[in-house]
């Protein structure tokens, strides 16, 4: 069974009661979060893009407050203004975990949570989703390709008759030769799986060729599906080799709205040169930034992911006080003017009300630099950045050193061998050759220090193995 819009397509979102306009940043808080939700604009302001600002522009002085930010500022008068923001909630009977910033995503003028629910790893957890939306959540990112269209199909089912309070964004891998009749079977396909006749986002997924946003068989597909009401704005996502060409070249011909991009601490080359300074080490996305400030410039609509550098949550959890790993590097990517909002995987309840700590955030706490520099301390020598790709053609035999680092992510950091497994299957042949190299032409290629090969043959030594057993017992693989 489908549902539709109605009336308008724009999510109804309404303020608790007491909510109003952004609050203003309490004196001596240092990036403190705005405390309340954005006041929604109407639907025909978040179509045109009028009614809605900018994240990085404050409130004006004639903005009214509501009852909240007056007590915060008198509570500042008492000295309680230089409170950590979750202990400042605190005070003011307000630590519920929830959405406190819904920022405009660029020229769609969709105002979107700016924590929000990736579904890369959901299975039939109606209930997951239900809490997330309970918690303000209304941005919901999937992919046809995920957990086998499982995720799909659960989002899908977790928010029927609740359409008009999210926006929807999936995925399809569009290749150089696909043709626009193939690109409307996919999508009508993520359609039926969401029970919905429409997206707000359709991304062109994990872009890493430029071949692939030549093609015009896309812009011929988008054109017909916007004309159908199937599509409201596009985009494209990648985190592989060639990001920053990809990047460069959509914004170039204007082919999209929204850009999905893996971005996080780690790839921030203030941030990691200064960490590794002593090392001698160089940041190699330079160019990073610039392209993200081009989107910006654009008015596109720029969506981080990956934003935790691998994950690797309990490595950090005898460090945290006053606020988690997570929670920091979300303040991290949050704090600059490149990115609008995140999306980041959900697997629990206790995760999503985690994270949501963040929300509201648009700068850093001064505990947040020493955890995320002991993160990268732990992690930096077996953490591959991604859209690096400073080891691509150092393998004679062509092994996709890249690839093969990622789908290790997914089993060692991510916890998912079945993915990590699939994953590691459309390499053809991964790093078998490295099982038997001695000459290691691979050594260092990293900018990062990584020992490639021995990473490598570990990985194709697990993920083989894996992908073989899956294929003997006829599980997922």
């Amino acid at each position: 069974m489908r549902f539709h819009r109605t009336g308008t397509m724009e999510p109804r979102l309404t303020p608790a009661p007491g909510e109003g306009a952004p609050a203003a940043r309490p004196a001596g808080e240092e990036g403190s979060p705005a405390g309340t939700e954005a006041k929604p604009a109407s639907a025909h302001e978040t179509r045109t893009g009028t009614g809605a600002r900018p994240a990085n522009v404050a409130a004006s002085p004639a903005d009214a407050i509501d009852r909240r930010e007056f007590l915060r500022r008198g509570l500042t008068g008492l000295g309680l203004g230089l409170l950590p923001a979750r202990d400042l909630h605190a005070a003011l009977g307000d630590d519920t975990p929830r959405v406190r910033r819904r920022p405009r995503l660029g020229r769609t003028g969709l105002e979107i949570s700016d924590i929000s629910f990736g579904g890369s790893r959901l299975r039939d957890d109606v209930g997951l989703v239900e809490h997330a939306l309970d918690r303000g959540i209304n941005y919901f990112d999937t992919a046809e390709s995920y957990t086998d269209g499982d995720s799909e199909r659960t989002i899908g089912r977790a928010l029927r008759g609740k359409r008009d309070r999210v926006y929807l964004a999936s995925k399809v891998v569009a290749g150089a030769g696909d043709d626009r009749a193939k690109l409307m079977r996919a999508l009508e396909g993520s359609l039926e799986r969401l029970g919905t006749d429409h997206v707000d986002v359709y991304f062109n997924h994990a872009v890493n060729e430029v071949g692939r946003l030549e093609n015009d068989e896309w812009a011929g597909f988008v054109t017909r599906a916007k004309a159908q009401g199937k599509l409201r704005f596009t985009g494209m996502s990648g985190h592989a080799g060639r990001l920053v060409e990809c990047l460069d070249y959509a914004l170039d011909h204007d082919l999209v709205d929204v850009i999905l991009v893996a971005y996080n601490f780690g790839q921030d080359p203030a941030f990691y040169e200064r960490l590794t300074r002593p090392l001698d080490f160089v940041a190699t996305q330079p160019d990073l930034p610039r392209v993200l400030a081009k989107a910006r410039q654009r008015d596109v609509g720029v969506i981080a992911m990956k934003t935790l550098m691998g994950a690797r949550l309990n490595d950090m959890r005898p460090y945290e006080q006053g606020g988690t790993f997570a929670q920091a590097a979300f303040r991290w990517v949050l704090s600059g003017p490149a990115v609008d909002a995140l999306i980041v995987s959900m697997t629990s309840r206790e995760m999503i009300d985690e994270y949501l700590g963040a929300s509201g955030w648009q700068g850093p706490r001064r505990a947040d630099v020493g955890l995320l520099e002991r993160y990268l301390a732990r992690n930096g020598a077996s953490q591959c950045r991604y859209g690096c790709d400073a080891c691509a053609g150092r393998c004679p035999m062509g092994v996709p050193i890249a690839g093969v680092l990622r789908s290790r992510m997914y089993a060692r950091d991510y916890g998912e061998p079945v993915l990590a497994a699939r994953e590691y299957a459309l390499l053809d042949g991964g790093a078998a050759p490295c099982l038997a190299c001695t000459a290691a032409p691979c050594a260092g290629a990293c900018p990062h220090g990584l020992p490639i090969a021995a990473l490598t043959a570990s990985t194709h030594r697990a993920l083989a193995r894996a992908g073989a057993a899956g294929r003997a017992t006829g599980a997922e693989g």
